[in-house]
């Protein structure tokens, strides 16, 4: 997942439960980095099979410039704008999407 803080860096990191992650980022209790750099909003998902597979996409994002990771987020949700026929998981995924995080440090 990706999510952009108020000061508009980007926070990119892997976990199993992504609510309980977000929920976890609005304490400040999820990462240093993302500590008092809320609000939040999710910008980007993927779902991927296990934690190694994800360690090494989470590792291919984190290389890409700003100006690529921009794109792979503006693809994603111009993915989830075009999809006519929704899967239970795209669903969730457009609710998660516009989740949005809301503590200010």
């Amino acid at each position: 997942y990706i999510l952009q803080c108020r000061d508009q860096t980007l926070y990119k990191g892997i976990t199993n439960n992504l609510s309980k992650r977000l929920k976890m980022h609005e304490l400040g209790q999820a990462a240093k980095y993302t500590k008092g750099r809320g609000p939040f909003e999710l910008v980007y998902i993927e779902s991927l099979e296990n934690r190694s597979i994800s360690t090494k996409r989470e590792s291919e994002i984190k290389k890409l410039t700003k100006e690529d990771k921009k794109k792979l987020i503006e693809r994603y949700r111009n993915s989830l704008r075009n999809t006519r026929n929704f899967s239970t998981a795209q669903t969730d995924l457009i609710f998660v999407k516009n989740y949005r995080l809301t503590r200010c440090n």
